[in-house]
């Protein structure tokens, strides 16, 4: 593989070492700090900052439940402002999964694909995890989006 593509890899490849680098890291609500503790929100936002050396702006507060019945697609919004978004079958190691875990709810959980079968993820009570990508998973994405390499 040469240009590109050759590119595209190996800026993927660090992404997964990068989000790799955050497993074993502790949940806690609205942190992004390796080691000390994240949310799911926190792992990209760290990604991003060792990818990019910054963040985009700051971020406000934000509720944890995944069960609120608001429909404020605040986040897919906002993750199309930053990054790319791709077709959800378009599966490479490196892409920011958007996951609805309940029907009728705004999309609120995130994670980095680390290969075709597996995520990196930030649950409460378990810390930052890499995951099957099973069947349920797969059903709840609603949206795949690429960090923009090209810009560092």
């Amino acid at each position: 593989m040469t240009g590109a593509g050759a590119m595209a890899e190996a800026g993927n490849a660090e992404i997964v070492r990068v989000a790799r680098g955050w497993l074993g890291t502790p949940y806690h609500h609205q942190m992004s700090c390796i080691g000390a503790g994240c949310d799911c929100l926190g792992l990209v936002r760290g990604v991003w900052r060792t990818l990019f050396h910054t963040e985009p702006f700051t971020i406000p507060a934000y509720s944890r439940g995944w069960g609120e019945a608001d429909r404020d697609e605040q986040l897919l919004w906002r993750l199309s402002q930053l990054l790319r978004q791709k077709h959800v079958g378009e599966v490479e190691p490196g892409d920011v999964v958007l996951f609805r875990m309940r029907q009728g709810v705004a999309a609120r959980h995130l994670g980095i694909q680390s290969n075709k079968a597996q995520f990196i993820h930030a649950l409460e009570r378990h810390g930052v995890v890499e995951t099957r990508l099973s069947a349920p998973w797969q059903r709840r994405i609603v949206a795949r989006f690429s960090y923009p390499l090209e810009n560092r």
